[in-house]
């Protein structure tokens, strides 16, 4: 194999095991929680889980930031800034985590206001929230020491901690529901004890594998005023572009429910094939973010040019994979996921919007991936804006006409807008990285 695809797959395959363990977190909590008599367990774990989801989706800066600067860093072989990164990232994701601790009920205040569960939903939903904020450390610690490892061009260790956390949060989850009578407590205290046990991990495995990077703290550096600015300058970018993207994920889905129960269980089924297709490729990106950094860093434009080309005919065959397998197979994909009749009928209206989603997403996964190695955040940010901007207008535009139609062709038009961005913003982005 090609030197470069096999540093691709070496940092993809494992990145994208991880990927695929992570909502196995939720579904195990909903597995136990369903056989414990009552639906109102299993809305609120649904209820808090998708808390927890967004409050760490906008968090995500700190993973992704902290990955395209570990990796330039690696690239010059800096040291004591690779360890003044890892530093900062994790200090202020603790940070930002005893906001949250202290915000907590504010938050779940404004969360309940918007989705209004029933009495009984809330009130378990409410304990279930309290439990698991105070993972809150953990797992935005996790994200800092995540993108480091990932920037130092090893996925291996996430795989590790994700898998390490999903066989926790069993043992733990069912041992107190099962043994110790707890219900929705017991679930968010196995959640608990899961992110705390992956983050210890983290730190245990950096002991052992970079611990003699420890000679390179320097304290006084972490704080230093230029670096600083630069870190929040690049996560200002990142995280402004999460709310850009939490908007149209969370619009596409209540715009589904306003069209009543079967459209949405038909968009909520269509868009796993997306969720799908989006763990494979964001294993990709994670490769592009580690090696195109790296090579900005060491500057060496041809081994960054080579890499992308090579990212490139990758995603090309595994979107034609893809398209393929969904339209010899997808419909015996949705009859797995459920058996009401009606719901998989009118799927079969919408299917081959589906069908598109592995063409018109490539080029914003892979950029995306390559934008955060060479720290382009702003380039990022301005796309996701304009296709956002591109979303709603389509959906307004056509959709008193097209009804359900409308929101599916506004989302492949905001996939194919911020590939098609990123593209024509590549060129300036190479000749600023090795200017």
């Amino acid at each position: 194999m090609n030197p470069i695809d096999r540093q691709i797959l070496q940092i993809a395959l494992p990145s994208i095991v991880s990927n695929i363990t992570v909502p196995l977190l939720g579904l195990i909590d909903v597995a136990i929680v369903g056989h414990l008599g009552s639906p109102a367990y299993i809305g609120a774990i649904a209820v808090g889980g998708m808390l927890f989801n967004i409050i760490y989706w906008i968090f995500g800066f700190l993973r992704m930031g902290t990955s395209g600067m570990t990796s330039q860093a690696y690239g010059k072989w800096d040291l004591p800034e690779i360890v003044r990164l890892l530093i900062r990232s994790v200090g202020i994701g603790l940070a930002v985590a005893l906001c949250l601790i202290l915000l907590q009920v504010p938050i779940r205040q404004a969360a309940f206001q918007i989705i209004r569960p029933t009495e009984e939903v809330r009130e378990m939903a409410t304990l279930y929230f309290h439990i698991c904020i105070w993972g809150a450390p953990a797992m935005l610690g996790l994200y800092g020491l995540s993108g480091w490892y990932i920037g130092m061009q090893n996925s291996r260790i996430p795989m590790y901690i994700a898998i390490t956390q999903n066989i926790v949060n069993i043992m733990a989850s069912l041992s107190l529901v099962c043994f110790f009578g707890m219900k929705v407590e017991g679930v968010a205290l196995g959640t608990l004890i899961a992110q705390y046990a992956g983050f210890l991990m983290g730190l245990v495995l950096w002991m052992n594998r970079y611990g003699k990077l420890k000679k390179y703290i320097v304290w006084k550096g972490v704080l230093q005023k230029e670096a600083m600015i630069r870190f929040f300058q690049v996560n200002r970018d990142i995280f402004l572009r999460t709310l850009c993207l939490v908007a149209v994920t969370l619009f596409f889905t209540s715009a589904g429910a306003s069209q009543g129960e079967i459209i949405l269980a038909v968009n909520t089924l269509l868009m796993q094939l997306f969720t799908l297709f989006s763990y494979v490729m964001d294993g990709f990106a994670y490769a592009g973010e580690a090696l195109s950094g790296r090579y900005i860093g060491a500057r060496n434009q041809k081994a960054f040019t080579d890499t992308v080309r090579h990212l490139f005919i990758w995603g090309a065959g595994l979107t034609v994979l893809f398209t393929l397998v969904y339209a010899s197979g997808g419909n015996a994909f949705l009859a797995l996921l459920t058996d009401d009749r009606n719901v998989i009928t009118a799927a079969d209206t919408y299917f081959y919007w589906a069908l598109a989603i592995p063409a018109a997403g490539i080029a914003a996964f892979i950029w995306d991936g390559i934008f955060i190695g060479a720290t382009a955040t702003r380039g990022m940010l301005l796309s996701m804006a304009a296709s956002a901007v591109s979303f709603f207008a389509v959906y307004y535009g056509f959709h008193t006409v097209l009804g359900n139609h409308a929101l599916w062709l506004a989302f492949l038009v905001y996939l194919s807008m911020r590939g098609a961005m990123q593209t024509l913003l590549s060129r300036k982005v190479m000749e600023k990285s090795f200017h």
